[in-house]
């Protein structure tokens, strides 16, 4: 399981909210009172009109990195969502199409997406918060998969609705496993180490500009760490769209169960 996945278990989220932005903001002020200590403010002044085109371009160049990898993160979190409710509804359609087939075949097509949503909704999602997969779910699925299988077509009319169920059948096996994908992948190690070493860089560079106002300096340097420290914990509860506090509800299967 990865780290990032894991602090989302393991952390609340206000709690985890508040050691990234407390640990940016203690490593802000120690390193800039350090700086501060070790070369006088005059010293660094002498380079400012350098530091402040290099540190421009800095800027902009991890800004586009936070902004890109905020819009992907956003981006697979929404679709998982989307995803989420549209296997849903794949399930919601194919009972309803079941309504054309004889009794004893829509009975057990509807006793099986039922018994499928619970299971999701009891058992999987929980296990889908920790990568893992339900084998009751999987069960279920085959089962249907199964009834299907063996269901013959009488009629001109169960056979176009038995071609359209299948063809809802295979969207939903899809979508399924779609969902089973996002819910053990996130943003790259390479990528999160990037973004965790690209701030703190970004964060040590206003430590060597040589303002008179110590805290004035120090007011920047620790507003620039808050909105680093904010960005990147969006970026980490987007990550895993089905882990942590934030995370994708499994409501859409609650009209399936059968009452």
């Amino acid at each position: 399981m990865p780290i990032t996945q894991l602090l989302l278990l393991k952390v609340p989220t206000l709690l985890l909210c508040v050691i990234m932005v407390g640990g940016t903001v203690l490593l802000t002020v120690g390193g800039l009172a350090l700086v501060r200590r070790l070369i006088p403010h005059h010293r660094l002044k002498l380079h400012n009109d350098v530091a402040g085109p290099i540190f421009g371009t800095l800027g902009v160049i991890y800004a586009v990195l936070l902004a890109f990898v905020v819009v992907i993160a956003w981006g697979n979190f929404d679709r998982a969502a989307q995803n989420v409710e549209r296997e849903a509804d794949s399930l919601s359609d194919l009972s309803r199409d079941a309504e054309c087939f004889p009794l004893d075949f829509r009975q057990s097509v509807r006793s099986l997406i039922s018994e499928y949503a619970k299971v999701v909704m009891q058992d999987e999602w929980r296990l889908i918060s920790r990568g893992q997969v339900s084998t009751r779910a999987e069960e279920i699925e085959k089962k249907l998969w199964l009834a299907y299988g063996s269901f013959s077509p009488r009629t001109e009319a169960e056979r176009i609705f038995f071609e359209e169920s299948v063809r809802k059948l295979n969207n939903f096996g899809e979508l399924r496993m779609m969902r089973l994908i996002e819910s053990r992948t996130g943003v790259h190690p390479l990528l999160w180490t990037v973004l965790i070493l690209g701030g703190l860089v970004t964060i040590a560079f206003t430590f060597f500009f040589g303002a008179e106002n110590l805290n004035a300096q120090m007011t920047m340097s620790v507003l620039l760490s808050i909105l680093i420290s904010l960005i990147l914990f969006t970026i980490l509860n987007l990550d895993f769209p089905f882990s942590g506090d934030i995370r994708i509800s499994s409501a859409p299967f609650r009209q399936l169960i059968i009452k």
